[in-house]
């Protein structure tokens, strides 16, 4: 096996809290531990294609490690595959630059690298793995919606800062005996919705996972209001849709790796519920509150597992894989394996047979 002596790293797609913790794990290991140079890349594939960069040590990494976003940078708008070179008018024009990345790489003697995303991001490091460059992934998204994984990183902290305005939402709610609605993210999955949901004592949550008829929720709550619980609260997932309905799409952003942006939902559920029952209903729309910020500690400490982990599985040639928690313990799997699909709430699982037994409704 050839000595390794510098790989790069960078952080690609949306931000979120834990990622400099892995920036932090992954400098302090490979530099501290085994000797090896650290190339910062900036604002994800982006400053890997244009070359733009910078050496991460200790001191550039110190106390970094409970901070939120990225001390690199980050986009979701950069695909080395199709890459925007040049807006012509109206017409934007885009190419291939992924022979220029890996070239990049060679003439900075880099000899890997480490990509830290979501399932978008890492398709990309999947491509580039096929190129024939050593690539580790790290899990990262609040939507916990990667395979082969337990947890992403990122996930519980949005998850607890949707469950505190879920608490905030509940006093406000009860004193003025309204229906409040939270919309959260979580794409096509609804991870985030279920657990705030629950943790937040929901009495609806809608989610991609489950279509749900506007006459389950309507029947809940005036359940709940003949039984003198004049409030209610309702945690919706963006991707969440009516059985005869389609997810409610925001805007489009072509550039992005993903370019359906969702949003709206809850103010459509929020008409609807006002409508057909008189209640006054607000919308709070959690938005990119549940990206920023500090991690909580079990992602800080998740982070730095995934960090050295990563470090680690370049050491022993594991390229093509990414770091994942599986049960208590880090392993590696295969690239091709995490991102062949997205992960989803399994509609008869034990999560939401849990929910279902302490009477919340998800609307079917």
């Amino acid at each position: 096996m050839s000595v390794i002596k510098r790989i790069g790293i960078l952080t690609g797609g949306g931000d979120c809290p834990g990622l400099n913790a892995v920036i932090r794990a992954v400098t302090k290991t490979a530099v501290g531990v085994h000797g090896i140079e650290v190339i910062g890349f900036i604002d994800g594939f982006k400053g890997l294609v244009e070359k733009h960069y910078r050496p991460l040590d200790f001191k550039s990494v110190s106390g970094i490690g409970h901070t939120g976003g990225t001390i690199l940078g980050t986009t979701n708008r950069d695909n080395p595959f199709h890459f925007l070179v040049s807006q012509e008018g109206e017409e934007p024009v885009y190419q291939d630059e992924s022979q220029r990345a890996v070239n990049n790489l060679k003439e900075l003697d880099i000899d890997g690298l480490i990509v830290i995303g979501g399932d978008g991001t890492l398709n990309i490091a999947q491509r580039f793995h096929e190129m024939g460059m050593p690539v580790i992934g790290v899990p990262k998204t609040i939507d916990n919606d990667l395979m082969c994984t337990d947890v992403t990183f990122g996930f519980n902290t949005a998850v607890d800062t949707a469950s505190e305005a879920l608490d905030r939402l509940h006093t406000t709610a009860e004193s003025h005996h309204r229906v409040m609605i939270l919309e959260v993210m979580g794409r096509y999955a609804g991870w985030i919705a279920l657990h705030a949901g629950i943790s937040g004592g929901a009495d609806v949550i809608l989610i991609p996972e489950i279509p749900y008829l506007m006459d389950k929720i309507i029947e809940k709550i005036r359940f709940r209001y003949q039984h003198n619980k004049k409030f209610s609260i309702i945690v919706i997932a963006e991707g969440a849709a009516a059985i005869d309905g389609e997810m409610e799409v925001q805007r489009m952003v072509p550039t992005s790796h993903d370019p359906i942006r969702l949003g709206g939902i809850g103010r459509i559920v929020g008409q609807e519920i006002e409508a057909k029952t008189g209640i006054e209903t607000r919308v709070t729309v959690l938005g990119h509150l549940q990206r920023g910020g500090q991690p909580i500690p079990y992602d800080r400490i998740l982070s730095a597992r995934y960090g050295v982990a990563a470090v680690e599985a370049f050491i022993t040639g594991k390229y093509g894989s990414m770091v994942s928690l599986q049960g208590t313990e880090i392993k590696t799997v295969p690239l091709t394996e995490a991102v062949k699909e997205i992960k989803r709430v399994p509609a008869d699982g034990e999560i939401i047979k849990t929910a279902r037994s302490i009477g919340i409704s998800f609307g079917d």
